[in-house]
């Protein structure tokens, strides 16, 4: 429903009709990754600037948001509080076993990579166009290299999920 009663009509009016600002703001924030002003989160959240930037922050207050010291000020995600908020949820939903063989399968992939390209890291392999013969091998490349990239996140996180979820059992066991 829309403010005036009648039925919102499309997916912007009901999310627009269904949100708060600051519900708004957030999932906005979340979508972004680079610093953007208060005025164009509000262009983005159909909401008013002042609305925007209270909403900001707040989000700031509680770590989920960061803030330049730009004039003017902008604000993006804090990647720590969405990099914390999927630590939780893994060690909530995995056990530490489930883990730890997630882990060696996303191991085993580096390890593919590295043999594939004869490199440590996805960052020593060549990226310039002349390293690669035609148009589909270097988007292979590409594609290759920002799996790699996700693969060696994803262990970083996972291993800090396998000591969330032991040191949460271990509360458990001790209580």
């Amino acid at each position: 429903m829309t403010e005036d009663g009648t039925p919102a009509s499309n997916a912007g009016e009901q999310w627009q009709a269904n949100r708060t600002t600051f519900q708004r703001v957030y999932d906005v924030l979340v979508g972004t990754s680079d610093p953007v002003s208060a005025q164009q989160f509000a262009a983005w959240a159909d909401c008013s600037e002042n609305g925007a930037r209270q909403a900001l922050e707040q989000l700031t207050e509680m770590g989920i948001a960061e803030r330049t010291d730009t004039r003017p000020a902008t604000y993006q995600r804090n990647p720590s509080y969405f990099r914390w908020k999927r630590v939780e949820q893994l060690a909530r939903e995995h056990s530490p076993s489930d883990l730890r063989a997630r882990i060696d399968d996303l191991i085993e992939d580096d390890q593919a990579y590295q043999a594939k390209y004869d490199v440590p890291d996805p960052d020593a392999v060549a990226t310039s166009d002349d390293a690669v013969e035609d148009h589909e091998s270097l988007h292979e490349r590409w594609n290759d290299l920002t799996e790699w990239r996700t693969i060696r996140r994803d262990i970083i996180v996972l291993k800090q999920a396998v000591q969330r979820a032991e040191s949460t059992t271990d509360d458990r066991v001790q209580a």
